[in-house]
């Protein structure tokens, strides 16, 4: 996909959060910049502090710690979402997860340095300020949902709304990192899978 047209789609999905004028988007988008991940590579990493909010334009990400020398996924985000360590990104300390490309990814990239101009800038303040707040209960409701969902569906369940989502996430994702995603074994998944594709008799 071609810068313009990455950049409409951006436009687009910002809609959800705020909406610019032409010449506050001409402003915006002088603070945007473009990146792209090779499959495996990291957008973020623990210890370190993460210094962007991406949109991703193409592609996909996976969120994930290490326990025990194990590496446990705990989040996917694809086509036309964030990526970020936002609670890293915000209060400008180290984050504790992985966040890697599960394949090559393109990225619109906003930097804290950008983020900070915009804030200050007499045009963009106000929308910046709600798009920051808009951006962090975004996370929060991610966070809140997952929760939820742990406390109150079975593995089952929660593998039949990951399917409901319309993403073509087991296309894209291998199973074991969504069975770590479940909070199962790829084993388990297996069986899961094989119950849902068996003919009802």
């Amino acid at each position: 996909m071609d810068t313009l047209n990455a950049l409409i789609i951006f436009r687009e999905q910002l809609k959800k959060y705020i909406e610019f004028n032409d010449v506050e988007w001409e402003v915006f988008r002088s603070h945007l910049t473009f990146g792209k991940l090779k499959k495996k590579q990291h957008f973020a990493e623990p210890g370190e502090v993460c210094s962007d909010i991406g949109f991703i334009v193409s592609g996909s990400i996976r969120y994930y710690f290490v326990k025990d020398g194990q590496e446990i996924t705990n989040y996917f985000s694809f086509e036309n979402e964030f990526a970020s360590s936002y609670t890293s990104f915000l209060t400008r300390e180290p984050g504790f997860s992985y966040i890697q490309a599960l394949e090559e990814t393109t990225l619109i990239n906003i930097s804290y340095k950008d983020w900070h101009q915009m804030l200050a800038h007499p045009l963009l303040a106000y929308k910046m300020e709600r798009f920051g707040r808009l951006v962090a209960e975004y996370y929060l409701i991610c966070y809140d949902n997952r929760m939820i969902s742990f406390i109150t569906k079975t593995p089952e369940e929660r593998y039949l709304e990951l399917l409901s989502t319309g993403r073509d996430i087991l296309q894209r994702v291998p199973q074991h990192y969504i069975a770590h995603f479940l909070g199962i074994t790829p084993v388990s998944l297996s069986r899961i899978r094989r119950r849902i594709l068996e003919p009802v008799r």
